[in-house]
């Protein structure tokens, strides 16, 4: 049965994931550090993982299979979940596939390398409201696709 997992510590959809969760009644696992609030729903858990690098990715990837769905940011954590056939979506709405992951991979490191040499100082623009409605929009088609895929 299709599960929503979200790499939650910094993820700013996560009311977003409530609502489409409930209109299809999916399950959602939130996987963060440290604990947090959420909905009380027999749908909704929250997994902490306590502290440490990459605990929460371990967790994830290590649950997360085909035809789940993965909400991360974290371009490692969405390569791990890819290979495993989960359908990854970062919260701008934009998809990690298997056409485009390696790219990602490339361009994170690439920064990372710049940023370290002060050539690259800033992060990524700030979260708009259109990347919630893209977000939304993404992660809907995602859900049809994989229940579609299913049945």
């Amino acid at each position: 049965m299709l599960h929503i997992f979200v790499d939650a510590d910094a993820c700013p959809v996560k009311s977003e994931v409530y609502k489409v969760a409930k209109r299809y009644e999916l399950k959602v696992t939130l996987v963060a550090a440290s604990w947090m609030r959420i909905p009380e729903s027999s749908r909704v858990a929250l997994e902490v993982v306590g502290e440490g690098m990459d605990v929460a990715d371990d967790w994830i990837a290590e649950h997360a299979g085909a035809d789940d769905v993965v909400i991360t940011a974290d371009v490692p954590l969405a390569d791990r979940c890819v290979k495993k056939g989960a359908y990854v979506l970062g919260p701008k709405g934009k998809p990690f596939t298997e056409d485009n992951i390696g790219a990602a991979l490339a361009t994170r490191n690439l920064l990372a390398e710049l940023r370290e040499m002060g050539e690259v100082k800033g992060g990524p623009p700030p979260f708009a409201k259109k990347d919630r409605s893209l977000f939304l929009q993404q992660l809907d088609q995602a859900i049809n696709a994989i229940l579609r895929k299913q049945s």
